[in-house]
This record gives structure tokens, sequence and C-alpha cells, in this order.
């Protein structure tokens, strides 16, 4: 009778689950992450659930998405947290708190006047007690059924849903965090760039090789994490009409304008690893509010060395060009087709798509990497 094979030790274990120091370090995957192009969850899937909650990432992961991006404020305390804004009457039910109450206040933001309640006057315990809510209701009315069922999550809260997941599913999932409104957090003692620093070594992420890139669309903030010998990072670019908060404050000419020119940048590149614009600066809107043809942008940036990441497709109709809309198209929540305007980037040859609703932008781009 013939005998059964008998596995070496260490394959047995890897067929079951590897062998020791031979699985994939999915925090540090090196110069090969992120894949391009790739699909970064802007705030999370926001277009299914409440931005910027556990939630929203996790519905995203399971999507398919590459990243979750989470944008990152901080409490009185010095704890980074996950809100678009440091104001948070759109998106928690701060105001039905009436502990809370005598919180709400008017500061300037950015060089903006903003009456509300600020994440900065309320430690992370005061702010455990708020319930996140729907932003925009009017586009996303499904999301409002989970009104007041997630807490505000931390930073250290998300990294630990990511790797999580990622050692669940056996696929790197990269954390892509925005840190907002940093020249004024640097002003009420509250910089941001040291706290996320070092959380991501604290958990295990070892700066370039890292699935981390770091964003901003402040300009000194980032020279300055390159200067720390940081992650990978990511200079976003908004209307080309506007400019980097921080060169305004400090009374310099510098625009958005600026930045997209040829010379503009090549000096992104000298600090920065990524160029991540408004999308209408790679494919413009025409007369009708179609898509035009493609500028030179993503040219010129791989010309600078830099890889390209746009921001952000949404799947409502108010936010897509109207041929891709679905009736009626004056709907304010209706989902038109954000799978084409995505392919639409995709032939232009970008890198990456920030979308609201990562199923779609997965299902565009692995499509588009099946016709390549």
């Amino acid at each position: 009778m013939r005998q059964p094979v008998s596995l070496p030790a260490c394959l047995l274990a890897a067929l079951l689950a590897g062998c020791a120091g031979s699985a994939p370090d999915l925090k540090n995957p090196g110069p090969s992450w992120p894949p391009s192009p790739s699909v970064t969850a802007h705030r999370g899937a926001s277009a299914l659930r409440p931005e910027h909650t556990l939630a929203a990432y996790r519905k995203a992961i399971e999507d398919g998405a590459d990243s979750v991006e989470p944008d990152l404020v901080a409490t009185r305390d010095g704890v980074l947290v996950a809100r678009h804004e440091n104001e948070i009457s759109g998106t928690t039910d701060v105001a039905q708190h009436p502990q809370f109450a005598a919180r709400k206040t008017a500061k300037t933001v950015d060089g903006v006047r903003i009456e509300g309640w600020f994440t900065e006057d309320f430690t992370l315990a005061e702010l455990k007690q708020l319930r996140a809510r729907e932003r925009i209701p009017l586009n996303r009315p499904a999301n409002t059924s989970y009104d007041g069922q997630f807490a505000i999550p931390t930073l250290q809260e998300i990294v630990d849903l990511v790797a999580s997941e990622s050692r669940a599913r056996g696929r790197v999932i990269g954390l892509v965090p925005e840190l907002k409104h940093p020249t004024y957090f640097q002003s009420i003692g509250l910089p941001l760039e040291r706290r996320l620093v070092e959380v991501l070594d604290a958990s295990g992420y070892r700066g370039r090789d890292a699935a981390v890139l770091i964003q901003s669309f402040e300009v000194s903030n980032l020279k300055a994490l390159r200067a720390m010998g940081s992650y990978r990072l990511v200079q976003l670019v908004s209307a080309p009409d506007e400019a980097p908060y921080d060169a305004v404050a400090a009374g310099s000419a510098l625009t958005y304008a600026d930045m997209i020119t040829p010379a503009g940048l090549r000096a992104i590149a000298a600090y920065a690893d990524v160029v991540a614009p408004l999308k209408n600066i790679v494919i413009p809107r025409d007369a009708a509010n179609g898509l035009a043809a493609p500028t030179r942008f993503v040219a010129d940036a791989r010309a600078a060395g830099l890889a390209v990441h746009v921001w952000t497709v949404r799947p409502e109709n108010p936010f897509l060009p109207a041929p891709l809309r679905a009736p009626p198209a004056d709907s304010p929540s209706v989902r038109g087709d954000a799978g084409a305007e995505i392919r639409a980037y995709l032939d232009a040859g970008v890198d990456g798509i920030f979308s609201d609703d990562p199923a779609v932008g997965r299902a565009a781009v692995d499509g588009f990497i099946r016709r390549r």
C-alpha cells in the first residue's frame, strides 16, 4: 500500500496560513503601491453611508476600494479624528445636545468666518457623545436612515479597521489621509503633521514603503513632512482661481493656476509624489456641461515625474456631466452614469480616481484594465 506523502512542515504551514516570515507585509508593500489605476474611497463609501464613519470605510473596503480617505482634524486634547471640516454642525447631531449649546461660536478659518461647533473645542470623550449625520441629505436621502447610528472615529480606529480588513481579505488596503486646515491648526497650537506621523509610525507603517499617501491643499506642511523623511505625499490642487491658504497667510501670490503649469508641476515634484487636481483641470466641461477634450495636464505631470489622481467622482445627477445624468435630469438624488465619467478620466491617463461610490469605481477600473 502506497504511503501518504509527508509534506515539509513549512510547506504545510504555507498552505494553511503561510510560513513564518513569508507572508506579505500588507502595511508596507513598497514602491509598487498604489496600483495604477487605483480607486480611493472619498471619505469612505460616502454615497452609501454617512461620510467619515467606520461604516463608510468598511463599506468602501467591501466594495473593492484600494484605499480609504479620512480627512483629519484635531480635538482639544490633540487627538486626530475624521471630519470633513472642524466645524461639525452639518455632519453630527451636536445641535441636539443641550450640554454643548454654549460651545457654539464663530471663528475665522482660512480667511472665512464660520459659525457653529468646532472639534478643537471638544475633548475626544465629549466628541464621542455625538453621532454622525448625512452631510448632503437632499442628494443622499437614503443615507439619512443611518443618522444617529455612528460615532466620530479617531485616526487610530480607522488605522485599526484598515489593518484588520486587510488581514482578513489578504490584500493591501491603503490610507490616504488629508490634513485639513493645517495653517489654522498650527496657529491654535494643535499642529496635525507630527500627530499623524506618530500614529502611523506606532501602527507599523514604515515611511515610503507604506501603503500611505498624505495629502494637503497647502504646500508648506508637505514640504515639512518631506524634510522629516516621512511618507509619500500628495499635493491637492483646487480651482485655478484659488490659492493654498498657507501662501495666502504668508502674503505670497502663489495660486493653483501657477501650480498646474509645467514649471509649477516640476516644483511640486521636488517635495511630492502625486498631484491630485480638481477633475475639471484634467477634463474641462464644455458649453453644454459635457466632457470636453482632455488638457495636457496628465502629460505635463508625468513629464515632471508625478502620478495623477483626480477628485471627486460622485454618482448623483448634479455632480455629473449633463449627458451622463439619468432621468429626471433635474433630480438632486437620482444617480446617473458615474462609471462613464470615470472611464473618461482613465482614458485620459490618470493613475487614480477619488470616488464617493467605490463599487462604481472598482467596476470602471477593472473594465479598463481588461480592455488594455
